[in-house]
């Protein structure tokens, strides 16, 4: 399995899609799972975390974050969230895509642009999880997506199913014989 890339990118936002576009009409505006944040506040944030990990992988800053930032408007509904989460998605997938392989780009040290994109698919998928405890709709990260997030950003992950594990690496699940997590960091940037 190569690194993560745009069509995993796309794949996760589709999966967001897949998952919320039913429940478009019900109460975003309940807390996403154990977050402070409510649904449509967290799926407006993975459109923008998505927009500006795509700004780095094209501005290539070395020192921090592009000082930019998305603002989805306070009207639209959560069908109309779901569709700037796309649009979001398709701009880092050509900039994961679009990138030479060596580029770099600072994310707590120098990142590539396979670590962006796997970047990107765990805040879709581990928000999407969040929205949907909110909304009160069964789901687990899908099992290719989760394992790709893991080897890029997990290395150090147990052994299980990667969804479960993803969940419990983030804080948001169990895994047997270990106790709930608290506190928790990715590695994206490259050694």
């Amino acid at each position: 399995m190569t690194g993560t890339n745009g069509a995993d990118v796309r794949d996760a936002a589709a999966e967001m899609t897949l998952v919320l576009d039913p429940h478009r009409e019900r109460d975003w505006s309940v807390s996403a799972g154990t977050l402070t944040w409510s649904c449509w506040t967290t799926a407006a944030h993975v459109a923008h975390d998505l927009l500006g990990y795509a700004g780095q992988v094209t501005g290539r800053p070395d020192d921090g974050y592009l000082p930019y930032d998305l603002r989805v408007s306070p009207d639209a509904t959560p069908a109309q969230v779901l569709t700037v989460v796309r649009a979001c998605a398709g701009l880092l997938a050509a900039a994961v895509d679009t990138a030479p392989p060596e580029t770099r780009a600072w994310h707590f040290g120098p990142c590539d642009p396979a670590g962006f994109a796997a970047m990107g698919v765990a805040e879709t998928l581990l928000h999407t999880h969040d929205i949907t405890l909110g909304l009160g709709v069964p789901w687990l990260p899908p099992q290719r997506l989760s394992t790709l997030v893991l080897r890029r950003l997990f290395p150090d992950a147990p052994a299980g199913a990667a969804p479960e594990v993803l969940l419990w690496l983030t804080g948001r699940g169990e895994l047997p014989g270990r106790a709930r997590r608290t506190s928790w960091t990715w590695r994206a940037a490259l050694d």
